[in-house]
């Protein structure tokens, strides 16, 4: 179980739902606080941003994914790109503040290596979520472990070796509060790639809690990873999908958005608890669709119960049909009618 602020993460819990605001405010401070906005009227327990400069995230010769430039529809560096996503170091206490307002969780990424996740530790944010990016960025994840506060790792790109030996990193500097975010690095996610079976792999072999981080379009996904028992969703937030900037294209919007934790929600309890058992709505059939002994025919006083003169029917009130064996050639007690259900006394076990 990890706790951030006042909810509850485990398998045990509510899905927490994540909205990934990400760099889909452009730079904008007026566009990150109508996300905040957005995020909480779609019902997600938290929203998250990434902080950085983007001179300590790129150097001036690292290229745009196909993926971005695909999206933003022309090709520039990551440097040219970041520096139009990045918001000014001022603006974040008033996010957080916006954040609190609308009662929801505030995190972000620490995109920036040890600067950003030493400037997000004076702000005092609750939890810490790395991008697939940084999984093998050991320094910064033992770095941050030692803030003991929860550690969300996007795992894409990544195979289990890789996984564990970060989880390994942060459990080794006094960290255990973990969770795992299986995913697939692609924008927008194709269904052949999703690969969401992996999720029980992490669950036996991460050693933390695991959820997922979908980047496909619509809720399908998210759906089925919460049937299968992520305990975290992550999923990008837009105002609108026809913004310019590499990740809107394979967000939801906020009615979308909103759509998704509600049947991320139904899903939950629809799954209910792991115990077999009779529920209270069950009880009222018992006795009219189960059955019970009954005499086929009618039975003489004295004569045995056989596999002729007796048979199963409902209502469900009387001698079980489990016992079938223990009744055959006890004596009846008394001269029993024709479909009449059975009692202990006409058994003679009472």
């Amino acid at each position: 179980m990890i706790k951030i602020c006042k909810k509850i993460i485990s398998y045990k819990a509510p899905v927490f739902v994540v909205a990934e605001a990400g760099v889909n405010h452009n730079g904008r401070l007026d566009l990150a606080l109508k996300l905040i906005d957005a995020a909480a009227f779609a019902g997600a327990d938290a929203v998250k941003f990434q902080t950085f400069r983007v001179e300590d995230v790129t150097t001036a010769s690292a290229k745009m994914a196909d993926y971005q430039k695909k999206n933003l529809g022309k090709e520039e560096s990551q440097l040219e790109m970041g520096r139009k996503l990045q918001l000014a170091e001022r603006h974040w206490p008033i996010l957080i503040e916006r954040a609190k307002k609308r009662g929801i969780v505030f995190f972000s990424t620490p995109h920036g290596h040890i600067a950003s996740a030493d400037y997000l530790q004076k702000l005092k944010v609750p939890a810490f979520k790395f991008g697939s990016g940084d999984i093998t960025n050991l320094p910064l994840l033992e770095h941050v472990a030692k803030f003991k506060k929860p550690i969300i790792l996007g795992t894409g790109m990544s195979d289990l070796e890789t996984v564990k030996e970060a989880v390994t990193a942060i459990q080794k500097n006094g960290n255990r509060q973990i969770i795992v975010l299986h995913c697939t690095t692609d924008y927008p996610l194709a269904h052949e790639n999703v690969n969401l079976l992996a999720m029980r792999t992490l669950m036996k072999e991460s050693g933390a809690l695991v959820g997922y981080s979908d980047h496909t379009l619509g809720s399908q996904v998210a759906v089925m990873a919460t049937a299968m028992g992520a305990c975290m969703i992550e999923k990008h937030l837009t105002l609108d999908k026809t913004l310019p900037g590499p990740d809107h294209i394979a967000s939801m919007e906020p009615l979308e958005f909103q759509e998704m934790v509600k049947q991320i929600r139904k899903a939950t309890t629809i799954l209910g608890k792991p115990e077999k058992k009779l529920l209270a709505c069950e009880k009222q059939y018992v006795p009219l669709v189960r059955k019970s002994l009954v005499a086929s025919q009618k039975i003489k006083k004295g004569e045995k119960f056989n596999a002729r003169n007796l048979t199963v029917k409902r209502p469900g009130t009387g001698i079980l049909p489990k016992r079938f064996g223990e009744v055959l050639g006890k004596e009846a007690t008394q001269t029993i009618p024709k479909d009449t259900l059975l009692t202990e006394e006409m058994i003679g076990f009472s």
